[in-house]
């Protein structure tokens, strides 16, 4: 049964690679903050500004496919359901509940994922971009009139978002295990598929909104 596709092949490929580069942003950029040393600071430092550049790269992608998409909807923050999904992470994922959201084409996040990924799209993002590149454009400060900005103060915000970023992470990776198994929430982001088993059963058309009709065949029966 190969189930309900999800996530097409696009917003797969813009997940791993996305998270292969924040992963090694973050890799080089403590070894720049002098946490550890792996690779040598002039080395780290290197890498971590290509690194950067390709994210920068693969965001200006990813932003122009969302809205020529119309995939942008998919983080608008919605209350519906809300308290029951904060309820099955805190109680309901140790006590054998259902997963209270449908995941469909049409509403891929639940309400507690659409607030996490808006705010790190609009609040921890923001800042680490714009601190990193003031920080890479150092000398560029006099020419652009920054010269009252702190290096320090630049220095300080770079480093707090990217902590942030880093309790962003675990908490991901923590909240994709907490399935019915370990990986069949992250299994839809490898195959694009979700398989239908892992669904809670909708009780009707109106309690799940978002769910789309399956399919009609040319002879009126409903395709699986």
């Amino acid at each position: 049964m190969k189930g309900v596709m999800i996530y097409k092949r696009f917003e797969r490929f813009w997940h791993w690679s996305q998270a292969a580069l924040i992963f090694f942003l973050m890799f080089t950029g403590f070894e720049i903050h002098g946490s550890y040393q792996a690779l040598g600071f002039g080395t780290a430092a290197r890498l971590h500004g290509l690194a950067a550049y390709m994210l920068i790269g693969l965001w200006i992608l990813a932003i122009f496919w969302h809205f020529t998409t119309g995939e942008w909807r998919q983080y608008i923050p919605t209350t519906d359901r809300l308290g029951a999904v904060i309820h099955y992470y805190l109680i309901g994922t140790f006590t054998g509940g259902e997963h209270p959201f449908r995941q469909t084409t049409r509403a891929k996040h639940n309400p507690l994922q659409r607030l996490a990924y808006l705010a790190f799209k609009l609040l921890i993002s923001p800042l680490i971009w714009i601190s990193g590149l003031l920080y890479l454009f150092y000398n560029q400060w006099p020419a652009w009139g920054l010269e009252e900005l702190s290096l320090g103060d630049v220095a300080l915000v770079h480093t707090a978002t990217a902590f942030a970023m880093l309790v962003f992470v675990i908490a991901h990776f923590y909240m994709a295990t907490m399935g019915k198994t370990v990986f069949s929430m992250i299994k839809p982001m490898i195959t694009g598929y979700e398989d239908a088993r892992e669904q809670p059963p909708a009780k009707d058309a109106s309690d799940q909104g978002s769910v789309e009709t399956p399919p009609r065949s040319a002879g009126g029966k409903t395709s699986t």
